[in-house]
């Protein structure tokens, strides 16, 4: 940064000059402040570079149509014969036969390498029956879907071209800062190819998904143009162009990109493998609040919350429903969404470290990947419809019954699971704020199982003599597990 001296009021200084360096200085740092954020000239030259790299796409989908019963035109009316031949001719000719009709969608794409593969969205092609790209030049050709990842929404085409085609390269997505100039290109509404400019609005975004990394712009997204490219100013795909958030269907200047660091993951096991294959842990986890962590004395509000260990790679290594991890890796934990891309990013089948806080001090696991492709994660989900009044007990807001074989068929649990089963929540209470509703059992307080509103008391009173502002419940819904803090005072 270029500076100005000022010189001290007892310097013998002419004023004139005085004044003339600072306006000069001042005018030199608001040009390089300026220049630095200007909007560029133009941005021909970067779409023409890339416009023979994008790929209109267009899909048809045959669905089956009933056409019903004839009509039946009486013997010598004068539309009897019209009638005739446009049910020999028309769709209706095999009476009540299902009939064939095709629908077509569109969507944009993008060149990755000179022999034809071509990466979109995985909605933009699920289910079709023809895929045809389009290029800048008209040419149009087939292609075959390689792979798909619903996860991500990404999917790898193949076309087969006499020429090499040209490919544009990814780019760093985590290099690309909020205010950065973007450019999208594609194929909105159907009007073929478009450009659009605008600037990274956000980054990290997560919208539904278990991976979401997308990165907001305000750069123009409609339908469309789902699949497409999202470039920096070096011509590089920082993302692929996914979803908008709009109450009208079109632009209001926020849409969102797959980021291309997560995008490039997946397209080179699609390229690969024909599909993903993603590490697999095998926990339940949700993320730590202040109260869950003062509640079991963790100094940051940090990590993931082991809820459940179901059979699988972190039950064999010694991992505990209660335990928080902190590092995965090597790496600290600093919620569940890090966690679960970092542990799909791993390799299946290696032995990885893995830092739990439990029980107030630091265990050291190695846990061996598995495939979360592989793992089966089936739950069913019950809902209670009349619950036993009998046995009772009235604490931090719910009323709890211990669970008897009635019960626990009602509510689809095992027949060993042991713990209280929540008959009636107070509507005022930060239990029901909480989520807590009646059909919830809650199999543990304080980190120990219990079985009886004894037992419960029992953890209240042990953790209010700990000087615990809260206590830690592991409640279960329909199967699944977690955990829920509650002021014991």
């Amino acid at each position: 940064m270029t500076s100005t001296a000022i010189p001290h009021s007892s310097a013998r200084t002419n004023p004139r000059q005085w004044l003339t360096a600072l306006f000069l200085g001042a005018a030199l740092v608001l040009t390089q402040a300026v220049s630095a954020k200007a909007t560029p000239e133009t941005f021909a030259p970067l779409a023409e570079q890339i416009s023979d790299s994008v790929v209109n796409i267009t899909t048809s989908t045959t669905v089956a149509t009933r056409s019903g019963p004839a009509p039946q035109i009486p013997e010598g009316s004068p539309f009897e014969d019209f009638f005739r031949d446009f049910m020999e001719r028309g769709p209706g000719a095999d009476g009540d036969r299902p009939q064939q009709r095709s629908r077509e969608a569109l969507g944009s794409g993008f060149v990755i390498s000179e022999d034809g593969f071509i990466v979109t969205n995985n909605h933009v092609i699920d289910g079709a029956d023809e895929i045809n790209i389009e290029f800048y030049n008209g040419e149009e050709l087939p292609a075959e879907v390689i792979g798909t990842d619903p996860n991500t929404d990404i999917a790898l085409l193949k076309v087969t071209s006499e020429a090499p085609l040209q490919p544009v390269p990814f780019g760093n997505s985590d290099e690309a800062a909020v205010g950065d100039w973007v450019v999208a290109m594609g194929n909105p509404l159907g009007q073929g190819f478009s450009v659009s400019a605008g600037i990274v609005s956000a980054r990290n975004r997560a919208l539904s998904g278990t991976y979401d990394d997308y990165i907001q712009t305000d750069a123009a997204i409609n339908r469309g143009n789902s699949g497409g490219p999202l470039f920096n100013m070096d011509g590089e795909v920082v993302g692929v162009n996914t979803a908008i958030l709009s109450p009208n269907g079109g632009s209001i200047g926020i849409g969102f990109a797959m980021s291309s660091n997560v995008v490039t993951k997946v397209v080179d096991q699609l390229r690969e493998f024909g599909e993903t294959r993603r590490g697999w842990l095998g926990v339940s986890i949700q993320d730590v609040t202040e109260d869950i962590a003062e509640s079991i004395g963790l100094e940051e509000v940090s990590g993931a919350l082991v809820t459940d260990v179901p059979e699988g790679p972190a039950q064999d290594a010694g991992v505990e429903a209660g335990d928080v991890i902190t590092s995965f890796n090597g790496n600290e934990v600093e919620d569940t969404r890090q966690l679960v891309r970092r542990v799909g990013d791993a390799q299946i089948g290696a032995e990885v470290p893995v830092t739990v806080y439990r029980d107030g001090e630091t265990v050291e696991l190695a846990v061996t990947l598995g495939r979360r492709e592989e793992a089966q994660a089936v739950r069913t989900a019950a809902t209670p419809e009349d619950m036993p009044e009998s046995q009772e007990s009235e604490l931090l807001g719910i009323t709890v019954s211990p669970l008897d074989e009635e019960m626990r068929e009602e509510l689809g649990l095992s027949s060993g699971m042991d713990g209280l089963v929540v008959t009636d929540v107070d509507e005022e209470s930060e239990a029901f704020e909480k989520g807590i509703r009646a059909g919830d059992v809650i199999t543990e307080a304080g980190q120990e199982k219990i079985s009886s509103s004894s037992e419960l008391q029992d953890r209240i009173e042990v953790a209010k003599e700990a000087g615990r502002k809260s206590i830690l419940l592991l409640i279960r819904r329909g199967g699944d597990p977690r955990f829920v803090a509650l002021p014991v005072s």
